[in-house]
């Protein structure tokens, strides 16, 4: 015997809560993906540098 479930959630229901969450504003330190990348190879390189110096 198959039960049935009813439809799968799919398309702009599932979404809607990251759409939610990203909507939101949350005052606090608001930084670019860019910088974050920026700022890891700068950390990447440094440490190279240092490592392959001393």
């Amino acid at each position: 015997m198959k039960v049935s479930q009813g439809p799968a959630v799919s398309g702009p229901m599932s979404s809607a809560g990251l759409v939610r969450y990203f909507d939101t504003s949350g005052g606090g330190l608001q930084i670019t993906p860019e910088l974050v990348l920026g700022l890891a190879m700068f950390f990447l390189i440094t440490e190279a540098l240092i490592s392959y110096v001393f």
